[in-house]
């Protein structure tokens, strides 16, 4: 039986991924794709950078930094702060010290955790359609476990998923594919057979190379890049134009007398 996809899906390389059959599992990313975590991540940011001596900076500097863990965000945002020459004091040593800065960093980012952060539209719906359709749900992020978690919590989300892994949870993250084979492993499901989503080219990246059929969300963070010119497998809008067409999917595929 062949299927196709309509509008909002652009299908641009191997779709056959996407047309070969019943999916098993998704693996889903946090910010960005399913939590608007961006406020969070400014807050935590600028008392660090008090703490440090250093001015504030705004949310548009942030936003490019964010996708690729917590270690990365703290070292480039560092280095903004060197180029540009932002020292609230003289006192360039400070932004020398990537660990204190780290600890500082996560310290107020577990006391802010959520405080600024809201559920995209349409998230909850999507969860729990995706859930009735009989698919294991697995939260794949590069945010270290720990948040990962108790924001889920938070947001009512975690009673969705069997499995949350954050960017300690493996040697490596995204957009290596390492974590998406650690996560499939742990789903018990074929890369193949396993639909990821979402926001950025790590995302993409991480699925691609490990063989998975990868949806990205439109609205997210991707680095400031645009979302369009990562390869992907589709694009929707809102995280529940998914679980839509997946349903769609599905219980045509429960009454084909072949199957």
């Amino acid at each position: 039986m062949q299927l196709s996809f309509q509008e909002p899906f652009r299908l641009m390389t191997r779709p056959l991924c996407l047309l070969s059959g019943r999916y098993d599992a998704a693996i889903i990313d946090l910010d960005g794709t399913m939590v608007d975590t961006m406020g969070d991540f400014v807050a935590a940011i600028n008392l660090m950078l008090c703490d440090l001596g250093c001015a504030a900076v705004d949310r548009s500097v942030v936003t490019l930094r964010v996708g690729k863990g917590s270690e990365n965000l703290v070292n480039s945002i560092l280095n903004c702060a060197a180029d540009q020459s932002i020292l609230a004091h003289e006192a360039p040593e400070n932004i020398a010290y990537f660990e204190p800065a780290l600890r500082l960093y996560q310290q107020h980012y577990r006391n802010i955790n959520g405080q600024y952060a809201q559920v995209y539209p349409g998230v909850v719906g999507s969860l729990q359609a995706l859930h009735n359709a009989g698919l294991k749900l697995a939260c794949l992020t590069n945010k270290p476990s720990a948040f990962a978690r108790e924001l889920l919590k938070q947001k009512g989300l975690d009673v969705f998923f069997s499995h949350v892994f954050g960017g300690d949870s493996f040697e490596r993250k995204k957009p290596d594919p390492l974590p998406v084979f650690e996560t499939c492993k742990a789903l018990g499901t074929l890369p193949a057979r396993t639909l990821m989503v979402g926001d950025s080219s790590n995302d993409a990246h991480a699925a691609r190379a490990a063989g998975c059929p990868v949806l990205l969300v439109t609205y997210g963070y991707n680095h400031g890049e645009p979302i369009r010119s990562v390869d992907a497998d589709g694009y929707i809008d809102l995280l529940g134009d998914a679980s839509a067409q997946l349903e769609s999917q599905l219980a045509s595929l429960t009454t084909d007398p072949a199957l």
